[in-house]
């Protein structure tokens, strides 16, 4: 069973991957670094501190924990189930399309920047949608530009991400429980 689905999760990473077209090739690689995102963060930690004024620095620290704790269970994953990336697998890496020459460390599951991404976007949903409706669609939006941003660029299978991302929501669900204990016991007279 295990080898029936890691057939049709190659067999679809090679379709995804196979979609690519020259022009996006830089594009998606600016998508998947991190430093191109820094002012989106800014102006995600200001909506932040609109909605929280001062408890915005505790905002920030449960961020800080989400997304230590998510990259961290993402490479203990990847060392723990030595899956090769598609650019390392002998099988299929002459398949692959590679934007730079960049394949990534050896192992690849779970995605760490699908992890990343959904385990922000599901907590500043979370955190955010009564006051920011339109943040909704704008966070999945993100979340999944960079998780399929990773099959493009050929350094993650689609189960990669989807276990990336299935990791991201549940420690964005946890935290934001916890949130919500830690302001229920220290900030009761404000809102969530």
């Amino acid at each position: 069973m295990l080898e029936f689905l890691k057939e049709i999760d190659t067999q679809l990473f090679l379709f995804l991957n196979g979609l690519h077209v020259w022009w996006l090739d830089e594009p998606m690689h600016y998508i998947g670094r991190k430093y191109t995102w820094v002012p989106f963060y800014v102006v995600l930690a200001v909506f932040v501190f609109i909605k929280y004024r001062y408890r915005g620095f505790l905002v920030m620290l449960f961020i800080l924990v989400l997304i230590t704790l998510s990259d961290q269970i993402a490479n203990i994953l990847k060392d723990s189930t030595m899956r090769l990336r598609p650019g390392h697998n002998p099988d299929i890496a002459d398949l692959v399309h590679i934007v730079r020459d960049r394949r990534g460390g050896q192992f690849g599951f779970v995605s760490g920047h699908a992890a990343n991404s959904f385990a922000l976007a599901i907590f500043l949903i979370k955190l955010l949608r009564d006051r920011f409706k339109w943040m909704v669609p704008l966070m999945i939006f993100w979340a999944f530009l960079k998780s399929y941003n990773r099959i493009y660029l050929g350094v993650h299978y689609p189960g990669d991400v989807l276990g990336g991302a299935l990791l991201g929501i549940l420690l964005a669900l946890l935290l934001y429980q916890l949130w919500l204990y830690v302001n229920k016991r220290f900030f009761r007279d404000l809102p969530v």
